[in-house]
């Protein structure tokens, strides 16, 4: 049986540890109400964005691209799709690396059996050590990226990435974009989810004399304004993946706090029982004592 003095040593040094789980759960609940008030500012932004293109004639955006890139398959078979997926820059949050990791992983399997190469573009240094551990070549140029997300001119830094996919597609490198990141559902809940960016301009598509009389023509429009909804798009995957970070920290960090409370409590009994147990021996010892006089 432990001491007395190792049993104090380890609640005290639980208690310590206690302080920093705590101190961390509120710094990410801090975090995470602020990123959530980012996140709700700007769908806000790229839902009216949106809505501007398809009243201009596009329809719905999303579905037109996604028809596009269908015809497109059908012409050309899609050789190369370039991975995006993002990760955490620290650890202490649970398994939401690990589960982008294995996600990553399963996609390029996925992917290697249709006979399609996969690049992998990472955001995170969490994702990029996993996939280098495993031998998998990556470009970590925009590794970084996800800590930028809350601080000025991270929309212009996104662009840049939104940008440089698309020169990739130009050339020839690649047919496709998906990003794979954590969707925020709930406090409790991150979704592991793969989301296509779709880079191809769409045409205008209208019904009739439905249309608005605009200057430039919509299609003009459409083309200047739709690389503006890829980078919104893009922004708000990171904005939504940067959300579910810190409630899987605020909730690794609570679970620890707990853990600690049950250990905490488990120690307190023992210490006080050994304390007991040392206090009946030492009785036990001086009525022997007496004992042995009479």
């Amino acid at each position: 049986m432990a001491s007395l003095k190792e049993i104090k040593g380890r609640i005290a040094s639980i208690q310590n540890t206690q302080k920093i789980t705590s101190a961390m759960r509120m710094v990410a609940s801090a975090k995470l109400h602020h990123t959530q008030g980012l996140t709700e500012k700007f769908l806000h932004y790229r839902d009216e964005l949106q809505t501007i293109l398809e009243c201009l004639g596009g329809g719905d955006i999303s579905a037109h691209t996604e028809r596009m890139d269908e015809k497109t398959e059908e012409k050309k078979r899609v050789k190369s799709v370039l991975l995006i997926p993002v990760s955490s820059n620290s650890g202490l949050c649970g398994a939401f690396n690990s589960n982008i990791t294995k996600a990553t992983l399963q996609r390029i399997q996925e992917l290697n059996q249709q006979g399609t190469q996969a690049c992998l573009l990472p955001i995170g240094k969490k994702i990029a050590h996993d996939l280098k551990n495993k031998g998998v070549d990556c470009n970590t140029d925009y590794i970084n990226l996800i800590e930028t997300m809350e601080k000025e001119k991270a929309f212009a830094k996104v662009s840049v990435l939104v940008e440089f996919a698309q020169q990739q597609q130009q050339s020839g490198k690649i047919d496709q974009v998906e990003f794979i990141y954590h969707h925020f559902k709930s406090m409790g809940t991150q979704v592991i989810t793969n989301t296509p960016l779709h880079l191809t301009t769409p045409q205008i598509q209208t019904k009739g004399d439905e249309h608005y009389l605009t200057e430039p023509t919509p299609q003009e429009l459409l083309t200047n304004l739709f690389p503006r909804l890829l980078n919104a798009q893009a922004y708000g995957i990171l904005l939504d993946s940067l959300t579910s970070e810190h409630a899987a920290r605020m909730l690794a960090m609570q679970t620890a706090d707990d853990n600690a409370n049950e250990l905490l409590k488990e120690l307190r009994l023992l210490y006080n029982k050994t304390r007991q147990q040392a206090i009946t021996n030492e009785l036990i010892d001086i009525m022997g004592g007496q004992s042995g006089k009479n």
